[in-house]
């Protein structure tokens, strides 16, 4: 499947050119099939954007924003998905949006993503909007070199929803929907900022390890074309 390089001189550019595009995505979703979704990542990458597409000017209700992946932790802590969304997302004019977490108080994360891909079985088939982040790693969602699920994770013929995964890499439990539920978007988005992240996509590219850089299974067997969005 294609990639292709979206390249901006610095992230604010970036910023602007990715909520516009997105926000025409989701403009064009409601008026043609009365509403729109969109799954979004975390870290820090993404502030500015979520900043920039929070005070565009479309029907916002009718908007239903997920997250691409989460760690198994509460709405309130610091390293919550959710916190940064509600944050730096929901707010302005998005504020209207509905929102559906992936992070609920249960007692085990199996439960928890059972219950996620329930709240979530009404939206993304397929998604309108998917942005993707990448680590230093190489990967992406919570996509991570050999995690004790990625082989289900990465399987396109496996069932959309929410898994968990675990890894030495990731820090808490994680959360995340599977590749099957991503790759079919009708706008997939890979957001990167800095040199190093370009090396590291560039080292993805020129080798075929998805266990070693998950990201590679995006760039090789997404089902719709990845639009990388990139400045220094």
């Amino acid at each position: 499947m294609a990639a292709n390089l979206h390249e901006f001189p610095d992230a604010a550019t970036l910023a602007a050119a990715l909520a516009d595009e997105v926000a025409a995505r989701l403009a064009a979703a409601i008026r043609e099939r009365g509403s729109a979704s969109i799954a979004v990542s975390g870290g820090s990458t993404p502030k500015r954007f979520f900043e920039t597409l929070s005070t565009c000017d479309i029907d916002w209700g009718k908007v239903t924003v997920t997250l691409v992946d989460e760690r198994f932790v509460p709405a309130d802590n610091p390293r919550s998905n959710h916190l940064l969304v509600a944050t730096h997302l929901l707010k302005d004019r998005a504020a209207a949006a509905k929102f559906i977490p992936l992070y609920y108080d249960c007692s085990s994360i199996d439960e928890a993503a059972v219950i996620a891909t329930e709240k979530a079985a009404g939206i993304g088939k397929p998604f309108d909007v998917v942005i993707l982040g990448m680590g230093t790693d190489g990967h992406t969602a919570s996509f991570f070199p050999h995690g004790n699920n990625l082989g289900q994770a990465l399987n396109l013929s496996g069932p959309r929803g929410v898994l968990t995964m675990e890894a030495e890499g990731a820090g808490e439990e994680r959360l995340t929907f599977s590749f099957a539920s991503l790759s079919d978007a009708r706008f997939l988005a890979l957001h990167i900022e800095g040199q190093g992240k370009k090396d590291v996509l560039d080292k993805a590219k020129a080798g075929s390890d998805e266990t070693e850089m998950p990201i590679r299974a995006v760039l090789n067997r997404a089902q719709s074309p990845l639009e990388i969005y990139w400045a220094p």
